[in-house]
């Protein structure tokens, strides 16, 4: 329905747009024509008092006498009076005689060589009066043509145009509708290969025609936007399987423990090393539920930064600190090098997290006995780069470091305690206070991962 009353007002639009044309077009070709009809029967009335002053002729008894060519009732047989200075008839033509003119007489006392229209028991007649000398005789010469040639022509092209304007204007309908319908045949084809697209059919795209029209533009754009929905929607499955496997595997872990402890009878010590093993799988379970939720908080605006300005050197500093213990008990150094005061504009909560977050995977991802390396640098723009000795992120999974649970090319030992969202985390932290996050492959091995905030004498100027 929708689509047949498209067609419908497109045609009636086309239909509508045809008649305003054509009757412009008809106005001004009536116009036209009555203009150039009107001047031709002046001009054929000034070359009959021409022809009047030219063709007298007079008799032995001093009487007038013209030539008039064929008589009768033929249009062209001259309509001409002569009168005398002192507004006395002297010469009627045949054609005068058959069409009196009541007005001629009151025309012949103003001759002033004027064309006067008027109007008679039939037709209008056009009467041209103007003073002249025949056979040295001082004269008042009047001619006149009817309008009922003109008049004829008119009537004949006013009914062509009623009867032909009709016509054009059905076909006009019938292409307006044969073109809207061609025009929307794309339409169709996308409308019924959208209907076929669903969750499970995802990878389908529209059809597109030609991709530099409007309905090409369209569908290359809602085709981007079913790609969008495609990689979200395959996000969302592969975050629903990872984090069904992530609190599977605590729950998996403390069931096993379970069962095996009251499988036989143990003494204290035992239910107590059980209890404690279960209590840390219940640890790490709460970890990542706990980060999820700051994921979903985050995603729903429900965490809003307050910006200030962060002593990126200080924070630094204090992150190291933090987690400092970590680094020692797999016997790791972290040489922190300062470079300026770095001072940046942000949420010095969230950026803290950010950096804690950073330098937690580079404790985890770096072998035994490996270095980290925490710099803070003030040019071009404030920033912190942590560096690890780890085994570095390949070039196919760089893209989707920062996706949730994905690890990357990591080690086994480091693998074994990730959940996978530190950085999804980090990143979000960052970029809501403005900055950026972006990983670089370090030299030797390893990876750089790079926290920039916006310099605080911007923000402030």
């Amino acid at each position: 329905m929708t689509r047949a009353s498209v067609r419908l007002r497109l045609t009636l639009w086309y239909v509508g747009a045809m008649v305003v044309v054509l009757a412009i077009y008809a106005g001004c070709l009536v116009w036209f024509v009555t203009s150039g009809a009107s001047r031709a029967l002046d001009n054929r009335l000034r070359g009959d008092f021409h022809w009047a002053a030219e063709m007298a002729e007079q008799k032995p008894d001093g009487t007038l006498l013209w030539f008039e060519g064929a008589t009768g009732d033929d249009e062209d047989s001259p309509w001409l009076q002569v009168w005398s200075a002192q507004n006395r008839l002297l010469y009627r033509s045949a054609a005068a005689e058959r069409q009196p003119i009541p007005e001629s007489a009151a025309l012949a006392g103003h001759a002033d060589n004027r064309i006067a229209r008027v109007a008679t028991a039939s037709v209008p007649f056009r009467v041209l009066t103007g003073p002249s000398r025949v056979a040295r005789r001082p004269v008042v010469l009047q001619v006149a043509r009817s309008e009922a040639g003109m008049r004829r022509t008119l009537r004949d092209l006013v009914i062509t145009l009623l009867l032909s304007l009709p016509l054009a204007v059905a076909a006009a309908g019938v292409g307006g509708y044969s073109l809207a319908r061609r025009a929307l045949a794309p339409v169709d084809r996308i409308t019924e290969r959208a209907h076929s697209i669903n969750a499970d059919r995802l990878n389908e795209r529209l059809p597109v025609d030609n991709p530099d029209d409007e309905l090409g533009r369209l569908a290359t754009v809602i085709n981007a936007m079913l790609g969008r929905l495609q990689s979200s929607f395959e996000q969302m499955r592969r975050f629903t399987a990872d984090v069904s496997h992530e609190l599977r595997t605590p729950l998996t872990a403390m069931r096993s423990v379970g069962e095996v402890a009251l499988r036989d009878r143990r003494d204290a010590a035992a239910y107590r090393a059980t209890i404690g093993s279960m209590l840390e799988e219940v640890d790490r379970l709460s970890h990542l539920v706990d980060r999820l939720l700051t994921l979903s908080r985050a995603e729903a605006g429900l965490m809003k930064p307050a910006p200030d300005v962060v002593d990126l050197r200080e924070l630094a500093e204090e992150v190291v600190a933090h987690l400092g213990v970590l680094a020692e008990e797999k016997h790791q150094s972290i040489d922190l090098e300062r470079t300026g005061r770095a001072r940046g504009i942000g949420d010095r909560v969230i950026v803290r997290q950010a950096l804690i977050n950073l330098l937690d995977n580079a404790i985890k991802y770096t072998p035994e006995g490996g270095q980290i390396r925490v710099t803070v640098l003030d040019d071009p723009a404030p920033a912190v780069a942590v560096t690890d000795s780890g085994p570095g992120i390949g070039a196919d999974a760089a893209p989707r470091i920062f996706n949730r649970f994905d690890r990357g090319q990591q080690s086994a030992d480091g693998d074994a305690g990730s959940s996978g969202l530190g950085l999804a985390i980090a990143k979000w932290a960052v970029e809501v206070s403005g900055g950026r996050l972006s990983l670089e492959p370090a030299a030797g091995g390893g990876s750089t991962f790079r926290l920039v905030l916006p310099a605080a004498r911007e923000q402030r100027g």
